[in-house]
């Protein structure tokens, strides 16, 4: 099972609590570049480089939009603005139409079953995807990654974290909720070694059957900490009670999350073109600042990268 679809489970229950305090995270309409050329995200106004807008395909500049597939609901990447709407919203959302603006076309997002991207980029149907795909070598062998942030674990503690959690080995001898058969799962069992190796006592680890429940338990104080995604953990405690519930632990040494693997825009390989664009445009956009404005916007700011990299992933 890849990673993200490992993922999906946790992540269905946060984001029917993440959805009731949501709102809309543009400022705007801001799904194509205005007739002025620029466009707003983030609170950024965006130009077209028209450097960058000479790199892209001939077929891609004809159309005026890149076809991008994504997986919806997968916050905080993928969400609908309303449910029971098609509007959407989402940091892989907000960083598409930044991309376009910076190349002077519309990121064109249309909802794919995730199983079915990149089969969907190798018929034609999508130029390509932007839906927190993890990048590995096997997907590189019929798609190209421009990777722009790298996703992993991260731990959820309650407002003000009033028990001082710093990183996995302050969770020893402690109460921690996760969700069971995930990812999480399986990191706390591992660290269970350096709980000994340290002469600590183990992790006292709190299983539940969904996310919302882990999370529940650290409302109430029956466990210190909930492990589970790092961008889940920043959105939810951005968002839950309008921020004033929980925090995220920022580990230096983790910033991306534990075990974090790179997530990556994944591009037809028929268009190469397009790839090296995406590329300069994304590196422009984490220059500039812009980047790390979107993802803050979202609790998540540690996961950006600073490089824009292809194909970063090394298993």
């Amino acid at each position: 099972m890849n990673a993200r679809l490992a993922r999906r489970t946790a992540l269905a229950a946060t984001a029917a609590l993440a959805l009731t305090t949501l709102t809309a995270c543009q400022d705007g309409d801001d799904t194509a570049p205005a007739a002025s050329g620029k466009v707003t995200v983030a609170g950024v106004e965006i130009t077209k480089d028209q450097a960058l807008h000479d790199l892209l395909p001939d077929q891609i500049k004809k159309a005026g939009k890149v076809r991008v597939a994504t997986d919806v609901p997968y916050p905080p990447f993928e969400m609908f603005v309303k449910e029971g709407e098609s509007e959407l919203t989402g940091l892989d959302h907000d960083l598409g139409q930044a991309l376009g603006g910076k190349l002077g076309v519309t990121f064109a997002f249309t909802p794919q079953k995730f199983d079915g991207i990149v089969p969907a980029i190798q018929a034609g149907k999508f130029d390509a995807a932007m839906s927190a795909i993890t990048d590995n070598k096997e997907r590189q062998q019929v798609v190209d990654f421009v990777d722009y942030s790298q996703s992993g674990s991260g731990i959820l503690v309650a407002d003000g974290n009033p028990e001082k959690i710093t990183d996995l080995d302050a969770l020893c001898g402690r109460k921690v909720a996760v969700q069971a058969a995930t990812n999480q799962l399986d990191l706390l069992k591992e660290h269970q070694g350096d709980c000994s190796a340290a002469g600590q006592a183990k992790i006292d680890i709190q299983t539940f059957p969904k996310d919302s429940d882990a999370q529940l338990a650290l409302r109430s104080g029956k466990v210190v900490a909930q492990v589970l995604t790092k961008p889940a953990a920043g959105w939810v405690a951005k968002t839950a009670d309008d921020g004033k519930v929980f925090d995220l632990v920022e580990d230096p040494k983790a910033p991306g999350g534990y075990h974090a693997s790179p997530n990556g825009i994944a591009v037809s390989k028929q268009l190469p073109g397009l790839t090296d664009a995406i590329q300069k445009a994304l590196q422009a956009l984490i220059d500039d600042g812009t980047v790390t404005k979107i993802y803050d916007s979202y609790g998540v700011a540690s996961i950006a990268v600073r490089e824009a990299t292809k194909n970063a992933a090394v298993d």
